[in-house]
């Protein structure tokens, strides 16, 4: 337990932000396995939808800085070579 002041208040500080990088990390992964299953199935223009919505989340994700600007631009290079591929197939 911090014993001054500033201490305790950024111990506070960091367990909201802690929180909400996991709430915003989370929302990224459930979308992104959102566009896996649906490839998986066939449906591609359900795919087409969801990964611009998975991009969006990426690019928010990165805005907040609670992941690299890099990760975010690699994970919608991967969906989007996936999906291409699909398309071909």
């Amino acid at each position: 337990m911090p014993n001054i002041k500033s201490a305790a208040k950024r111990l506070k500080q960091a367990t909201a932000a802690r929180i909400r990088n996991r709430s915003t990390k989370r929302t990224v992964h459930t979308q992104v396995t959102k566009v896996l299953t649906v490839l998986e199935s066939g449906k591609l223009e359900e795919a087409q939808a969801e990964f611009r919505l998975a991009a969006k989340k990426l690019d928010q994700a990165a805005a907040k800085r609670v992941i690299h600007k890099n990760a975010a631009a690699r994970s919608k290079s991967r969906l989007a070579k996936r999906l291409k591929a699909a398309k071909k197939a």
